[in-house]
């Protein structure tokens, strides 16, 4: 199940990088004046945004892994 996870994961991130990708190719298609160019600036900032939040999940969720799998997660569990 969390190998499923994580691959879900990075098919999503990939996803985001390359339509982030495609954004940045069209803005300098565009006048740097005009409404398309301010869209995909939203744009590009709204999936650096998300490619933030998703690889903070990412490494929380790796972080869990490796801790749950150590002694110190049996400590954590005996004093709470």
């Amino acid at each position: 199940m969390i190998k499923r996870h994580v691959g879900l994961a990075n098919e999503v991130i990939e996803r985001i990088l390359e339509l982030s990708s495609d954004a940045h190719i069209q803005r300098r298609e565009v006048a740097k004046d005009s409404p398309a160019f301010d869209s995909l600036t939203g744009a590009i900032a709204a999936y650096g945004k998300v490619l933030a939040f998703l690889t903070s999940l990412q490494k929380r969720e790796e972080f869990d892994l490796v801790v749950g799998q150590s002694e110190f997660s049996e400590y954590v569990a005996a004093v709470n």
